[in-house]
């Protein structure tokens, strides 16, 4: 068996590995810089597999969060409605995209009750208090960077003054009548999950206390992560909540992150128009998983070159296949470092370039 080092963390794994995705809040169509988080965690769960070890992956679906509901109005639809299509939209795509599909999909409104559960544990520990209705948890300092200096620097941690201090971030929210919020019964009133409470209550629901590796956006390293983890191990009291963290890069237009309030969307379903899944898949994982990088279209243009001598090279023979194979298995469990192993299957061809195309699901 061989550890995977991922963010300096070098894992020693043993079987379940659990990882912890953080999915989609299906109120919009796919881009390029979701695809970028989901390719890059299948691939690491794919490294983890040719190490040896069987893989649980948990992916959420946030179909419980303001800006669904708000989307959904402004469609005439209801959230769950939109939400479900939304999501076949985005199923459709990380398909196409050869994203093998996770062992466990779990929806917030699925998962209310255990965020209910979270919020009286958290109580029950004094990590957590009850105003108007609402639950709150205490940021500081329980959250590695929550300190007074958190809310210049991250906005969206303030919530109209209602918690104690601006770093506290609700458990349960208050819905009232005609706020056109979705509303559950608790014993603080009706009221919905807070999103880092449903990514909390759902990972230790479905994988348990801890797992081996949580992955998602680098936007969402601080403070989505860091509370989520901060909120689990103050409710079981087991730490480290993960054992390594997959914070894959931004992916920019023009130096402006992709996203739709500044317009600069490219879409997952008008690239598969025009380009092979693979080739975009390839521009995606032939780079360092930790860096921010800007989207042009020459680089799906050197992705399907790349791609075809790829396949060139695994249909030729090599006279140094095992000792190429074990390079690339070293490069591709040293930091999930797909250049070098790209590098090394394009060199040495045969059965080395056959066993990255495999793994990396690009053949």
């Amino acid at each position: 068996m061989v550890a995977v080092t991922i963010g300096g963390h070098a894992l020693p794994l043993v079987s379940p590995a659990r990882v912890y995705l953080c999915g989609i809040t299906p109120y919009d169509v796919t881009h390029l810089g979701h695809a970028a988080t989901f390719v890059w965690a299948d691939a690491a769960t794919s490294v983890m597999r040719l190490a040896g070890v069987e893989v649980q992956v948990c992916r959420n679906v946030t179909d419980v969060d303001d800006v669904l509901t708000r989307a959904a109005a402004e469609g005439g639809s209801s959230y769950d409605e939109l939400a479900v299509t939304q999501e076949y939209l985005f199923e459709r795509d990380m398909a196409a995209l050869r994203v093998r599909p996770p062992q466990f999909t779990p929806r917030a409104r699925r998962h209310v009750h255990r965020v209910i559960e979270l919020a009286a544990a958290l109580l029950d520990t004094g990590h957590a208090y009850v105003r108007d209705g609402q639950v709150f948890f205490r940021g500081y300092p329980s959250v590695p960077g929550g300190s007074p200096a958190v809310p210049e620097q991250h906005g969206e941690l303030t919530q109209r003054g209602e918690q104690a201090e601006p770093y506290d971030v609700a458990v349960w929210r208050r819905s009232d009548p005609g706020d056109g919020n979705p509303a559950w019964p608790s014993p603080w009133g009706p009221g919905r999950p807070g999103w880092h409470a449903e990514c909390a209550a759902i990972a230790v629901s479905v994988l348990g206390p801890a797992v081996d590796l949580v992955a998602g956006g680098a936007d969402l390293a601080f403070p989505h992560h860091a509370y989520q983890a901060a909120l689990a191990s103050a409710a079981t009291g087991v730490r480290p909540f993960a054992r390594a963290r997959l914070s894959v890069g931004t992916v920019n237009i023009d130096g402006a992150k992709m996203a739709k309030s500044t317009g600069n969307l490219v879409l997952v379903g008008d690239l598969l128009k025009k380009h092979e899944p693979a080739a975009i898949r390839l521009m995606l994982l032939d780079r360092d998983w930790r860096e921010d990088w800007d989207y042009r279209a020459i680089e799906l243009t050197r992705a399907a070159d790349r791609l075809e001598r790829l396949y060139a090279a695994a249909g030729r023979p090599s006279t140094s296949s095992a000792k190429a194979a074990e390079a690339l298995v070293d490069a591709l469990c040293t930091e999930l470092d797909t250049r070098r192993a790209l590098d090394i299957a394009e060199e040495s061809g045969g059965e080395a370039a056959r066993l990255l195309l495999r793994t990396l699901a690009l053949g």
